[in-house]
């Protein structure tokens, strides 16, 4: 068949495997989407309906590129490929009634929910200086990813923390309830509930899907975990894919035991290793075996190339992070001089904050770049103004929207009124909207008062009869009539910033309108609602990369540098709690290396700003992992660059040292010989006041600044610095 053509036998084997589940491991590189869109072709070929095929993925952009891939090979329209929200969005609003949320839901963002959480903190007689909103935000997260109700958690709570956190849990969601909103982690919870309380519904979407594809099944939460067994479990025929090395969302609720227990949960799974690896150069993919070799909680599973030649990656060791910001910025332009093009190179780093010294020192070098964190964009002030009117006309009982935009642009109606209506309508248990059309309320209020939210009323009852439409017209009218464009921003700079974000949200309507059959406001507030991160990269735009590690996942590039390879960042310095986490922070790095197609840069600075503090640093235990060491020679398919800068050019100058040879191993026998003389060998055991016992995995002679790396009993691996380690060696004997 033709579509079998140029796959491997076990691209060929996951294609064409038709009945009962499977589980393809897929390392980074090796024709993933390739062989799930092969695979939905090959099943249609085979008989199947378009429709009874549901393919779910994590991000709209991979789930973009596989209805574009699917398009391209001629496979009939009908196959459900998406993303888990929007795939519950659309079940909740399709089972809206047994799912006990009414079809119009808002779905609250980080914004919404930060106000609504508030409010609920309030209303459990709690205080927001002993429970942080953020931190209860996130707690109640993790509970509905594992699958658990505020009514749950009260029934156990056995201490003054988790009761408090019962309440909270408990007001936060009776306000959604009100106000007939959803946060995301409740898209995912009502489906999971669906599935399990409604046999009925569970049979007829088994039925409607008799073939689930699942992508990047590592990255699963619980509630993900079962919201896929439900799908499945009639019929069988589950497909997923992914990669135990690729897991790092630990923090957000993804289960790494999801995918290692697939051939428990479903015993009589094929099992498909795709192994060979079509994006990266050999020098790349040695270095990342290396490292994710000292993970124990993996699949184990070879990255083979198929790309010959390729360059050594290039390590550079800099003085400060200034340093290293200005030295990456003339490697880029070098890049873009040699004729690379912009869009083939990005900058990964841990944490958002490393981005600024980068901006500063590309802006001066005048290099063009785009920083990928493009939900900062819906959170600004002006969009956040224009997505409420929005959200209340699809949505009236959105009181969190509405008490945004009653006084947006100021119309007279103070704070005081807005409390008193909202009171009433909480008194009479219906949303404040509608409040403001009883007469009671009205009897409440002074003549002026009432003409002013009369007219609110009507204007947007004027919008309403528009949203079942193209939303760009409708939002150009929201914005003219309600006179948000003539008072958007307080300056005459601002303000024409904001009008442009504006346009750019208009824009962005229209678009939305050009590719949409039927294009409605629901539809379009949902796709808002959904956008992350990843989302906001544009590989149109001939601009250098910035992004973390985390957005950096699914991406590729010719040209890859990863910064800040230093202990405390990566591995981050809340890792040493779990060897669980350290694991993650492995895994992380191991997605960035992976990303790069040619050529990889990895630096680490001497010293840092951290919090406002000059700090000495450690190199990162990863740097030792890959095969290279700060001290020896480079090994094999590496080229190390020693950097220092002084005042000059950019308040800098180069003057560098590069040692390009590749000469004896790390563990070479003259190393070995030496270790007699060390304070410290592999395999002693210590203690230390903090971290309890441990043993030594390796000492790393660097004079004043040498570094052991002990594995401790707790389930951390730590860098320490030999002059501040205060180890006690409890054997002198090695392993």
């Amino acid at each position: 068949m033709d579509l079998l053509k140029n796959l491997t036998e076990s691209q060929k084997k996951a294609v064409l495997h038709k009945q009962g589940p499977l589980l393809v491991i897929a390392g980074p590189g090796s024709g993933k989407t390739r062989v799930i869109t092969h695979r939905i072709a090959c099943l249609i070929e085979s008989g199947v309906k378009p429709w009874n095929i549901c393919a779910i993925t994590f991000t709209n952009k991979a789930s973009v590129e596989m209805q574009n891939r699917v398009a391209s090979m001629g496979v009939p329209s009908g196959v459900n490929l998406s993303t888990f929200h929007s795939l519950c969005v659309r079940l909740i609003r399709q089972y809206a009634q047994q799912a006990g949320i009414t079809s119009n839901f808002s779905i609250y963002d980080d914004s919404d929910q930060k106000r609504v959480i508030k409010q609920a903190i309030a209303d459990a007689d709690l205080s927001v200086s002993n429970f942080a909103p953020a931190k209860m935000l996130n707690a109640i997260s993790n509970l509905k990813n594992e699958l658990e109700t505020a009514e749950s958690l009260k029934t156990r709570a056995d201490e003054y923390f988790a009761k408090s956190l019962a309440k909270i849990y408990e007001k936060y969601q009776k306000i959604l309830t009100e106000n007939n909103a959803l946060d995301f982690d409740d898209l995912l919870m009502k489906v999971a509930f669906l599935l399990r309380e409604h046999p009925d519904v569970r049979s007829e979407l088994n039925n409607r899907f008799k073939y689930l594809l699942v992508d990047e099944y590592q990255d699963t939460n619980h509630a993900q975990y079962q919201i896929v067994k439900g799908l499945a479990i009639e019929h069988q025929n589950i497909c997923v894919t992914g990669d135990p090395d690729q897991s790092i969302y630990r923090w957000r609720g993804a289960d790494i035991r999801n995918i290692m227990s697939f051939e428990k949960d479903w015993p009589h799974a094929t099992v498909v290793k795709l192994e060979e690896n079509f994006r990266s150069c050999q020098s790349i993919l040695t270095a990342a075996d290396k490292l994710i070799a000292n993970n124990k909680n993996r699949k184990v599973k070879a990255l083979i190339a198929t790309i010959k030649g390729g360059e050594d990656i290039r390590i550079t060791d800099y003085e400060d992070d200034t340093a290293e910001a200005y030295g990456l910025s003339k490697n880029i332009k070098k890049l873009i001089e040699d004729g690379q093009s912009p869009s083939e190179i990005a900058v990964f780093y841990r944490v958002n904050s490393m981005s600024r010294i980068l901006e500063e020192a590309l802006v001066q070098n005048k290099i063009p770049y785009q920083i990928v964190r493009g939900v900062e964009f819906y959170g600004r002030k002006e969009i956040r103004d224009m997505l409420a009117y929005l959200k209340l006309l699809v949505n009236p009982a959105d009181n969190v929207a509405l008490q945004r935009i009653i006084n947006t642009p100021v119309r007279g109606i103070g704070k005081t009124t807005i409390d008193k209506i909202a009171e009433y309508a909480s008194s009479a248990g219906i949303p404040i909207f509608e409040a403001l059309k009883k007469t009671q309320l009205k009897e409440l209020l002074n003549a002026s008062t009432q003409a002013k939210l009369a007219k609110f009323v009507a204007l947007i009852e004027s919008f309403q009869n528009m949203t079942d439409g193209p939303v760009a017209p409708l939002m150009e009218k929201v914005f003219t009539v309600t006179k948000l464009a003539d008072t958007t921003g307080d300056d005459k700079n601002k303000s024409e910033s904001a009008i442009d974000n504006v346009n750019e949200l208009i824009n962005s309507a229209g678009i939305y309108d050009q590719q949409s059959e039927k294009p409605n406001l629901t539809d379009y507030l949902q796709a808002i609602a959904l956008y992350s991160d990843s989302d906001a990269y544009d590989a149109s735009q001939p601009k250098v990369a910035l992004m973390t590690l985390h957005a950096a996942k699914g991406l590729e590039f010719d040209n890859v540098f990863i910064i800040g390879l230093e202990d405390g960042i990566l591995p981050h310095e809340r890792s040493a709690v779990s060897q669980d986490e350290f694991e993650e922070e492995r895994r992380l790095f191991f997605v960035g290396i992976t990303r790069a197609r040619k050529r990889l840069f990895i630096s680490y600075a001497d010293y840092r700003t951290t919090r406002g503090q000059f700090l000495r640093t450690i190199p990162s235990p990863f740097l030792v992992e890959i095969g290279y060491n700060p001290l020896s020679s480079p090994a094999a398919g590496f080229t190390e660059k020693k950097q220092d800068f002084s005042s000059s050019e950019f308040g800098y100058d180069t003057s560098s040292s590069q040692i390009e040879s590749a000469i004896k191993p790390i563990a070479s026998p003259q190393r070995q010989a030496s270790q007699a003389s060390q304070p410290y060998i592999a395999g002693q055991l210590v203690s230390h006041k903090k971290f309890g016992f441990g043993r030594v995995q390796q000492f790393i002679e660097m004079g004043d600044n040498s570094i052991v790396v002990v594995n401790f009993n707790a389930g951390h691996t730590r860098s320490l610095m030999l002059k501040y380690a205060n180890l006690d060696i409890v054997n002198k004997k090695g392993d």
